[in-house]
């Protein structure tokens, strides 16, 4: 599927893409979670929206067909391929503190929240910048009183999403750092990008 780039476990990559652009996120082993950010590749004051992306959606199911929205109530990118069909987008990046609060763990380990700031930070994002990320590939079930728990993913080996650029944008992608999103072990994301 094209020339991909490796985001190794536990990591993230920065890149930008023109307006029109077709990005595939794919998930190579399988049961693998990507954050995802989006920012307005000319003013990154406009970002990635979860609350208006719901609202406008009517949904927190989102999967192809579904638009992403930004923060000033504009598409920034369109999904147009969705080969798994569970991501959420109402959960924030796994930081330090979710490891501390969540997983009674001390001590230094790998966050999405870190990976989206070190590679967004030569764009001069700093990490109160940093949004709600749409998290592919991420299994979030709820039940009737609204009670949320985190399954292993669903997706398998060559599961993959496609995104098509609404504006030019900055994206920032992970290969997440937290156990239970990702079924308890760490495994790579690998994208590209084509022209439509």
């Amino acid at each position: 599927m094209g020339n991909y780039t490796i985001i190794p476990p536990q990591t993230g990559k920065a890149f930008t893409m023109k307006k029109g652009q077709i990005l595939t996120v794919m998930d190579p082993q399988g049961k693998q979670v990507s954050d995802m950010v989006l920012f307005n590749l000319h003013d990154y004051g406009e970002r990635i929206s979860s609350g208006k992306t719901l609202d406008f959606e009517e949904s927190i199911l989102l999967t192809a067909g579904n638009t992403l929205w930004s923060n000033r109530s504009q598409k920034m990118a369109r999904i147009i391929t969705d080969t798994n069909g569970r991501n959420d987008f109402l959960l924030a990046p796994c930081s330090k503190e979710t490891f501390e609060f969540m997983y009674d763990y001390s001590g230094y380990h790998p966050s999405c929240l870190e990976n989206l700031t070190k590679n967004l930070e030569p764009f001069g994002i700093t990490q109160d910048d940093v949004p709600t990320a749409f998290n592919i590939f991420m299994n979030v079930q709820f039940d009737v009183s609204g009670k949320i728990s985190v399954l292993p993913p669903t997706s398998k080996p060559g599961d993959y999403v496609e995104f098509e650029a609404l504006m030019d944008l900055l994206v920032c992608l992970t290969a997440c750092s937290a156990e239970d999103s990702n079924g308890g072990t760490f495994k790579p994301i690998h994208y590209f990008i084509k022209d439509n």
